[in-house]
Formats: C-alpha cells, structure tokens, sequence
C-alpha cells in the first residue's frame, strides 16, 4: 500500500474496504475492528432495559413544531416505562432525548463520527460512539422493541424501512412502528400505494406501521403491540458481572 493509499485507509477505512478486495490481512483486520465496535456497544446498552427508538432529521431546530412534537413524544415514551434511545445528535434525537430526560427517564443516545464531528446532545444519561453507520443501526434496532419515525431525510429514510423490512420479512415479529406526522409523509404514503398497485409489496404491508399527529394515539398503539411482552420486565435485564469490568446502569 502506497503512503497515499495508507493515509486515505486511516481517514476512511469504509470507504476503503469497499471499494472491492484488499489484503487478507487488511480485511481481516476491519473485521475485527467491526466485532470490537459491536463489544463496545453491547457493555454500553446490555443493561438498560427496553427502550423504544425515535428516528428523525438532525436539521430541525427548537422553533420547529416537528422538534417540540418530539420533546412531548420523549416524555410521553418515559411514562410507559421504556428508554428513549436516538442517533445521540441534534435536532429530533435532542428533542426526543430532551423530553426523556426532563422527565425523569432513560435518555440514551447512539452517536456516530462524521467527517465534520456530529457533538452529542446534551440531554442524554448514556452515550457510546460509533465509527460505522451499521454497527450503530443494528444495535439501535438489537435494544429498541418499537420504533417511532419523525420527519427526517435520507437516513430517517433507511432507518424506517430498515425496520419495515426486518418486520416485513419476518425477522422482528410485534413491534409496533409508528410515523408521526401525516402532511410530511404524504407523498411517501402515496409511493406506497403507487407498490401495492404494481405489486410490489402486499396491501397488508400498509398495516406495518400507524401514521399519526396524535401523541396519545402513538402511546396507544405502542401500548396494545409493545408492552405485554414478558421480557419486557425489568427483573429480566442481565446483571453486570464485575469480574468482566461490566459498570451497573444507574437509574435517575
């Protein structure tokens, strides 16, 4: 590997491995750089207890309705007893994560390192930082047992039919999804039937998920598909063993 070829691995090593094969070594090495990164998130998230995911734009502001419509949906989500777990950032995941902190929740955040460093907000009870946007969604999806979509963009996006796609296809069965915010998903609302006429996906698939403006009936729905579930006790989250350096997680 030439000096800039080396230097351009250490700036962007996923850019790097995916521009096709490289030395096993090399390979190998990210791998492993990978297994660690997922180590590093389980010792940070293994004892929370359940959580729900909020998903949304880091470009909204504190005047935004959609961020204030956010703030209420953290606190409301502390009330059924869950976690509120985000992207760690700006915008809707501080709004979200505003609302659970403030009321006296769990308010945990999943921050990833950009090119221009993404700070994470300052309402969250605990954080761990991700390299690699996959790592970080899989144990986003790993921790949460329903998901609520704020308007966002591209990766507001991938992260709705991630979760889409994973219940679709059977990989994640009873956990409620919920879109909140009807003007703004409109026209995705109309892609989707535009789908179901070409039969691409099925007429059932529209029932995956609630389209909403209402809070309450977001906590209801959530209610009747997410919480009767017997793992959800808090008396089943593993215990941190000492003897592995693992740190018990301190409820406010």
């Amino acid at each position: 590997m030439n000096k800039k070829t080396s230097s351009a691995f250490k700036l962007n090593k996923e850019t790097y491995f995916l521009e096709g094969p490289h030395s096993r070594l090399k390979d190998f090495g990210f791998t492993l750089e990978i297994m660690f990164e997922f180590i590093k998130g389980f010792r940070t998230l293994h004892f929370v207890g359940p959580c729900i995911t909020v998903f949304g734009s880091a470009r909204f502001t504190e005047l935004s309705p959609y961020y204030q419509k956010a703030v209420e949906v953290g606190a409301e989500i502390t009330k059924l007893g869950f976690g509120v777990l985000t992207g760690g950032g700006p915008g809707i995941m501080q709004a979200a994560n505003k609302g659970a902190y403030e009321a006296g929740g769990i308010s945990i955040g999943c921050n990833i390192k950009l090119p221009h460093e993404q700070i994470a907000n300052p309402y969250l009870t605990r954080e761990v930082t991700f390299e690699h946007f996959f790592v970080r969604k899989v144990l986003m999806f790993k921790y949460s047992y329903a998901f609520i979509v704020m308007p966002g963009g591209m990766g507001t996006m991938d992260e709705l039919f991630e979760a889409l796609t994973l219940i679709q296809t059977g990989k994640i069965k009873g956990f409620p999804v919920v879109l909140i915010g009807k003007d703004y998903w409109a026209n995705l609302l109309k892609m989707l039937d535009t789908m179901t006429e070409n039969r691409t996906i099925d007429i059932k698939d529209l029932d995956l998920f609630l389209v909403t403006d209402d809070t309450q009936e977001a906590m209801e729905h959530i209610k009747r598909y997410a919480t009767d579930k017997p793992w959800l006790l808090r008396k089943n989250i593993p215990r941190p063993l000492k003897f592995l350096g693992e740190k018990v997680f301190f409820w406010r």
